[in-house]
């Protein structure tokens, strides 16, 4: 995998280059450059189109791939270097490296010899070992004649290798395993991917929602105890999922508590997932928050799960957060641990069993093929791998998924059968060796993008948009000439996600993924061979940086360590690292660090607080990814980061008065996520000299959230692709309406997710003129004070599908909306409109509504009873509104149940 990884973003560094820079730098050897990147590709090639787990049988190839991968990430550092050191040292021009390129240009002298005298059927691997192998030695001494003196080294092995390979063949015609990335030829209906399958367990679940909706007045903790992965927390998630669960209790909070939680992460949790957190709260000390916890939850019934329990000591804190009132309110623990369920002194342990050889395999049939049967052919190896498993369902279900991607064979379906170890399964390790099989089967294209999901905290909700952009930026997506870099890491993570190796978490109000999670196992997973391929190192202790820890190239330090100055003391001498990810609330990252790293093309360190802009970043020019949080203003100098493609600048503190940002950002043409708070985008662009009369930013996609953004058509015109853009202002009068042009919206021909926020309005203004782009999917308004009838325009948007009018969006008592508006619209919410009484609507103005969600709507009466009758409605939920409004939402359930409607969901939060 690492080879494969290496090699495809040292490709990326020489196609990245615009054309003009590479003959300014390459000085007139661009050809040599363009077949060092053919040849490379062939490596590439070879890599995807043979089989991924065969690779590691054979030690020469293990030693080949080795070797490649150093030499290319040796390619990439002696490339990088010299382009840094020219950008630095010379105002950001190329100038020509002659001795450099003399060199590249006898490195491919001797690729030719070499493909010449020795051609076979893998030559094109001889080939790239021997460029690697060059680059190796050439990085290392700079001389070319100990280069000549390794390629005879190299020549040497050629025959090793090549005979290795040929016994390869020999063994890869005997076996049933096909390659990972082979798609089944005639694949069967592959359903219920990605979702919390229940098979084995319906009395388990009746048992712990009975106890949940029991009788008595007193706190009770139930705990749910198991081995990971035997689905304590699909379990949990059905019970506090349960229409009438969300009916019962006032609040319901839900909160991950792993190994590597604090106190204070479970509080903030909690109080999140509660709807009780506000900005404030973030420097509240953990007893205050404790305090805070108690107060909200005194006299309301309130559900707590807490998954995942470890820490004993983190219980008994936050027990006392827990008041006992006589709402009859629960604690649900899910737990590996018996000792922890028995210190919590749950009123009733539930300990789940692994599942009989049957629902073993019911399960994996249902992850194969929903609701289709298997064929019989399949079903003596199939029940031979569901019985190997060892009855644990996150085993069955990650083979599952590995089954519904490739070939429905009887040959293939034995190949796993015989791979798989019969074991019964008793502790984690046992588990990972199952889960390894669907790892070794993985496409080459997706193990780096897999295991890249283990640098992020245990339990963490991983945002999907920063996943992509991070991939992005290491380099893992292969360019794809009809697709963009997200559409291509999208198409990846549904990959992923269909295997079972990542679960959806949340969605977004037009269906796409939001944020994902990595069983834990699977994160162990993550880890184990990150570690083993050195992809990349999580450092929880300084302990964690040894002595071999200069070749590492990428750092994540984890939340336990953040604090700790010795940390940064140990990896000051990594001098190679491309990424440095940091997780959790911690102090400044040292300058110094900056420096050391200067060939990073990742920096996350958004969690970090920086009273100034670190100035130092700004010589990391081969920086694609940056996030940090400064209150300051973004510096010009910023545009020195020319490779930047994602920028993340957050603002600790809230309410701060919105800054520029420099004119020379419209001077970083690769970027492509732009996101900022409280800062505001140029609104003139300054001399022609300075920019050029034509320059845009032609990659952006995402500017998200500028604050009183002028939309004049010179501007709109600079940002001429934008698909994603939050806009927020400050209006007093209608006099500014019109001065920042709203109706050029409609010039965003690309756009598709707009949000328009309003903040501290002190007459009723609203703007009049408001013309958006007929491609937009999402729209989000909030304090624009927009009369009703002025939804008109909004309504007749034909690409709408999700709606959100938030406080004081609209005005007026009554939202009487017209015939064939919103046709294509799926989502709509309703919050904190405070003056609206009257909604006057049938089912034909909202045809294709599936899910309706309505909050702190006061005044709302009732919800019209028709909407019930909308056959593609799956959910409505009401959460602190009026009590008539939730007694209609109510009968609308029942009266869509007489007509034996049961697939509308209805959840009323009081």
């Amino acid at each position: 995998m690492e080879a494969y990884t290496a090699l495809l973003t040292l490709s990326q560094i020489l196609d990245k280059l615009q054309p003009r820079d590479r003959r300014r730098f390459f000085h007139g050897k661009d050809d040599l450059v363009e077949s060092l990147r053919q040849k490379v590709g062939f490596l590439q090639d070879f890599l995807e189109n043979s089989p991924s787990d065969k690779a590691s049988n054979f030690a020469a190839t293990e030693s080949l791939e080795t070797r490649i991968s150093a030499a290319a990430y040796a390619a990439e550092d002696i490339i990088e270097s010299h382009i840094s050191n020219q950008l630095l040292a010379n105002g950001n021009t190329f100038w020509h490296l002659d001795s450099f390129w003399k060199m590249i240009f006898r490195v491919q002298s001797a690729v030719s010899v070499a493909v010449h005298v020795f051609w076979t059927p893998i030559t094109h691997l001889n080939a790239v070992s021997v460029v690697a192998q060059i680059l190796i030695s050439a990085r290392r001494n700079h001389k070319w004649v100990q280069v000549i003196k390794e390629m005879d080294f190299i020549m040497k092995e050629v025959d090793k290798i090549k005979n290795a390979c040929c016994a390869g063949e020999d063994l890869w015609k005997n076996t049933n395993i096909l390659p990972a990335s082979t798609k089944a030829s005639s694949r069967l209906h592959l359903g219920m991917r990605g979702e919390n399958l229940v098979v084995g367990f319906e009395g388990d679940l009746a048992e712990v929602r009975s106890r949940m909706v029991g009788a008595s007045c007193n706190l009770e903790i139930v705990s749910i105890v198991g081995m990971g992965g035997i689905g304590k927390t699909t379990l949990a998630r059905q019970v506090y999922d349960d229409n009438y669960i969300a009916y019962r209790f006032d609040i319901r909070a839900w909160v991950a508590v792993s190994q590597e939680y604090s106190l204070r992460r479970v509080l903030l949790g909690l109080l999140d997932s509660a709807k009780l957190l506000n900005a404030d709260m973030q420097d509240k000390e953990d007893e205050e928050l404790a305090v805070y916890l108690y107060k909200s939850l005194k006299g309301r019934r309130y559900l707590i799960v807490m998954d995942d329990m470890w820490d004993t000591e983190i219980w008994d804190v936050v027990r006392r957060s827990f008041p006992d009132d006589g709402t009859g309110s629960r604690v649900l623990l899910t737990t590996r641990i018996s000792d922890v369920a028995e210190y919590a002194n749950s009123c009733s342990s539930y300990h789940m069993r692994f599942l009989n050889e049957e629902d073993s395999w019911n399960l994996l049939c249902r992850k194969v093929f929903g609701e289709a049967a298997c064929p019989l052919e399949l079903e003596e190896s199939g029940k031979e791998i569901a019985r190997k498993c060892g009855g644990l369902p996150l085993s069955i279900v990650v083979i599952g998924g590995l089954l519904s991607k490739t070939s429905t064979t009887q040959e293939y379906w034995r190949s796993v059968a015989n791979n798989l170890n019969a074991v019964v399964l008793e502790d984690d390790d046992q588990c990972l060796e199952i889960l390894s099989l669907s790892y070794n089967h993985l496409p080459h294209h997706l193990r780096a993008c897999f295991l890249y999901t283990g640098v992020f905290p245990e339990d963490h909700d991983i945002p999907v948009s920063k996943l992509i952009s991070l991939w992005a930026a290491e380099g893992f997506l292969k360019p794809n000439i009809s697709k963009s870099m997200e559409e291509v890491a999208e198409g990846y993570l549904k990959d992923l996600v269909e295997r079972s190796l990542v679960f959806v978490s949340k969605k977004s109000s037009i269906g796409k993924i939001k944020t994902c999670k990595v069983h834990d196992l699977l994160r162990d997973l993550c880890l184990k061979n990150a570690r083993k391929e050195n992809f990349y190192h999580v450092v929880n202790r300084s302990a964690d940086v040894k002595q071999d820890s200069n070749a590492w190239r990428r750092l994540s330090i984890q939340p336990v360590a953040q604090r700790s100055d010795k940390i940064y003391r140990s990896i000051h001498s990594i001098t190679h690292a491309r990424s440095l990810l940091c997780s959790g609330v911690a102090p400044h990252l040292p300058s110094y660090v900056h420096l050391i790293f200067r060939l990073l093309r990742v920096l996350d360190v958004v969690n970090m607080h920086f009273d100034e802009f670190p100035v130092e970043v700004t010589e990391l020019v081969c920086l694609r990814y940056l996030a940090f949080t400064c209150d300051s203003k973004l510096p010009p100098s910023i545009s020195k980061l020319r490779n930047l493609e994602t920028l993340v600048h957050h603002k600790w503190k809230f309410g701060l008065r919105p800054t520029l940002l420099p004119r020379r950002i419209l001077m970083m043409p690769k970027l492509r996520h732009l996101l900022v708070s409280a800062s505001r985008f140029p609104d003139s662009l300054g001399p022609a000299h300075l920019l050029g009369k034509n320059f845009i930013l032609e990659n952006l996609q995402t500017l998200s959230e500028v604050r009183n953004f002028r939309c004049s058509k010179d501007i709109i015109k600079r940002v001429p692709n934008l698909r994603k853009l939050k806009i927020a202002y400050d209006v007093s009068v209608s006099e500014l309406w019109q001065s920042y042009q709203l109706e050029n919206l409609v010039n965003l021909h690309q756009l598709e997710t707009l949000a328009l926020h309003c903040y501290h309005i002190r007459h009723a203004v609203y703007p009049e003129k408001l013309a958006l782009p007929l491609q937009l999917r999402e729209l989000t308004l909030s304090g624009l004070r927009l009369p009703w009838y002025n939804l008109k325009s909004i309504g007749a948007l034909p690409n709408l599908e999700a709606l959100k009018l938030r406080r004081s969006a609209c005005q007026g008592p009554e939202w009487r909306p017209m015939e064939e508006e919103f046709c294509q619209l799926k989502f709509l919410l309703l919050e904190g409109l405070s003056d609206l009484v009257q909604w006057r609507v049938d089912d034909t103005h909202f045809p294709r509504l599936q899910r309706l969600i309505i909050r702190s709507c006061y005044k709302l009466e009732e919800i019209p009873s028709c909407i019930g009758d909308i056959s593609t409605l799956q959910l409505i939920e009401l959460d602190d509104c009026n009590p008539s409004a939730m007694n209609s939402a109510g009968q609308i359930q029942e009266e869509q149940q007489t007509l034996g409607n049961y697939d509308l969901q209805v959840h009323l939060n009081k």
